[in-house]
């Protein structure tokens, strides 16, 4: 991860100076058609130098500090001006950046910017080879035919009919992400889809511009262990995955239960399905583990807000990869 940190933050140093070349260009174009602009933005800047010389030295001339406001304002209404009388207007400079909000920093206002928690997202996509998993794991490759329509006794309806009901709520789901708060938990044996099904999802509220964050319980957990224990340079790139799994649209996490266990780790996530809740903002949990196993498994506040928080899916049927190798569908 703090590869893939460090890598995003190149990316936008790239950025930056590209931007401040074609900044440089159309400035230099601007002063050679308006000289005055030009005699304008030096004056305004050794104004600006001069309030700031001004605070540094605690120099409580009032009257000098308005007086050098009231003619920063007077040059600014004339450059104003000028441009407007011949033809520029705030796109001429307003649109060199990728994102306005940092001006391709990755920070606002002292904190990661939304852009940055996207790039290091997709990127994070693209290093564990998901982007190429959810081209073809999506809700048009979705293959209801995996699931028989033998009744199972212990279930009273077929694993096709349980599947059927599965995905028209994953679909509503994704049709009222945004609208709706809900959160979903996905548990049953190995092999009957829960990833997959998360996949779709995830595919379809990325093609919507919304924010996820998919990751492994084993992944997740590691970077909360790095982000807690060590102090080099790979704490920074951990420390940021751990911000955004608190503050993507979705978060999913996968396989929950094959992770290493600790206090850390159990208490950590708790933080992130409690904080997440509080927030309104929609996880996702699979798990090969049942509910009594989960009970088992972690403490009772965790299982009582994924109870009584989350809209629990049961997977239920014969292993699908065995039917897929075997050429049954």
């Amino acid at each position: 991860m703090s590869n893939i940190f460090k890598e995003v933050l190149r990316d936008y140093e790239r950025d930056r100076l590209a931007a401040q070349k074609i900044l440089m260009a159309r400035r230099g174009l601007l002063y050679e058609r308006l000289p005055r602009i030009e005699e304008i933005d030096k004056q305004m800047a050794n104004f600006g130098l001069c309030l700031a010389q001004m605070v540094l030295q605690r120099d409580g001339d009032e009257g000098r500090a308005g007086e050098l406001k009231a003619q920063n304002a007077a040059l600014a209404k004339e450059r104003e001006g000028l441009l407007y009388e011949n033809g520029y207007d705030e796109t001429f400079f307003g649109d060199i950046y990728k994102c306005a909000i940092c001006e391709d920093t990755g920070f606002a206002g002292g904190e990661h910017c939304k852009c940055l928690k996207q790039r290091l997202i997709s990127r994070y996509f693209e290093m564990s080879n998901l982007s190429r998993i959810l081209e073809h794991e999506n809700f048009d490759a979705f293959n209801m035919n995996y699931y028989s329509n033998i009744i199972d006794p212990n279930h009273g309806r077929s694993p096709r009919e349980n599947m059927e009901g599965i995905w028209t709520i994953a679909l509503n789901f994704t049709e009222k992400f945004g609208e709706r708060f809900e959160n979903l938990f996905l548990y049953g044996e190995t092999g009957l889809g829960k990833t997959f099904l998360s996949n779709c999802i995830a595919k379809e509220l990325l093609s919507k511009g919304h924010t996820v964050l998919y990751t492994s319980a084993t992944q997740l957990f590691r970077h909360v262990e790095n982000a807690r224990f060590n102090r080099e340079a790979v704490q920074k790139g951990d420390a940021a995955l751990l911000s955004m799994a608190y503050d993507v649209d979705l978060l999913i996490i996968d396989d929950l239960g094959t992770e290493f266990a600790t206090t850390v780790t159990t208490s950590e996530l708790f933080n992130f399905i409690n904080t997440r809740l509080l927030t309104k903002k929609s996880t996702i949990i699979s798990t090969n583990l049942s509910p009594g196993d989960l009970e088992d498994f972690y403490f009772d506040r965790i299982t009582s807000r994924i109870f009584g928080e989350y809209t629990t899916l049961q997977f239920i049927g014969d292993d699908i990869r065995i039917a897929k190798k075997q050429g049954l569908v």
